[in-house]
């Protein structure tokens, strides 16, 4: 078979779903576990279903990030799922590829809302920033984040359709992006532990009611898993296309999957609407403290 004629045979193995070939190589490097595939599209569902009821019970319109973040990871899945049967078809390597590399982002917004909650609720005195500033700084990096790796995955993706296309280039570009994100959380992580260490110094939670202990635990699991996958990313995509993580399925359902799974369950379990003190809650136990003497009368805005 000629040059032009593989590279025929490819495109249309791109458009169609074929079975795996013995000695063609794959988009991933191998071939998808379909039952990775679905596992993973049940428990993201599963989770996604159970956060739109409790964010609608409790009226937390703000937790709808974790529904659309675990809609974008059942949409990632359905790809992978799909090129466990196609394993060649670009449209679902594509789909996959750009949904998982995103979704992680609504999870992060969805603590950055919660850490700003809490340093309403335990005093600015609990944190270097304000609760929107948190929001406007990350947030906006987190976007452009995005911009970035969007633009170097369509660069690459372009480069596929052609013969002897390069996709070095946009593949730099995505790694900028991911570099970029890990760079911001990595400041975010920080931040966070500085608020950890505030508040365990000045024994904050303690004069605070109990449940809200288990959900500051959750914000630093999440955060702690999420961080985790960030870094297997940056040094996944930094390898390049046929690098050796990128190439190994195993290592993308332990430290992609799973943690994305973690990151987002735990706030199932310990939900932000059951644990987190409601405003006139918060004002009578402040007014409580204040007539022991251990605090002072402040409404939470």
């Amino acid at each position: 078979m000629s040059a032009d004629q593989e590279f025929e045979y490819r495109q249309w193995l791109s458009r169609s779903c074929h079975p795996i070939i013995n000695g063609m190589d794959t988009a991933y490097g191998y071939e998808p576990s379909l039952a990775a595939g679905i596992v993973f599209l049940v428990l993201f569902g599963l989770s996604m279903i159970v956060h739109t009821v409790q964010l609608t019970w409790k009226r937390t319109w703000w937790c709808a990030v974790f529904s659309i973040g675990c809609l974008t990871e059942v949409l990632g899945w359905a790809g992978r799922t799909w090129s466990s049967k196609c394993p060649y078809n670009m449209t679902a390597f594509l789909m996959q590829i750009s949904t998982l590399i995103i979704a992680p982002t609504f999870f992060t917004a969805g603590i950055y809302v919660l850490l700003g909650r809490f340093i309403q609720i335990l005093g600015r005195e609990s944190s270097i920033l304000s609760p929107k500033m948190y929001l406007w700084i990350f947030c906006t990096c987190d976007i452009i984040s995005l911009v970035v790796q969007a633009i170097g995955g369509g660069m690459a993706s372009s480069e596929t359709n052609k013969e002897g296309g390069d996709t070095a280039p946009g593949t730099h570009v995505m790694v900028a992006g991911i570099v970029f994100q890990m760079f911001s959380i990595t400041v975010f992580v920080v931040c966070a532990a500085d608020f950890v260490r505030r508040v365990i110094r000045r024994r904050l939670l303690q004069n605070m009611s109990g449940s809200i202990a288990p959900l500051f635990a959750a914000m630093v699991f999440s955060v702690l898993c999420i961080y985790v996958r960030s870094i297997y990313r940056t040094i996944e995509l930094s390898q390049g296309w046929s690098g050796y993580l990128i190439t190994r399925e195993r290592y993308f359902i332990a430290l992609d999957g799973a943690m994305m799974v973690a990151s987002v369950v735990v706030f199932n379990i310990f939900h932000p609407g059951w644990l987190m003190p409601s405003t006139k809650a918060m004002q009578y136990e402040r007014e409580i403290m204040s007539e022991d003497g251990y605090g002072h009368t402040t409404e939470l805005r």
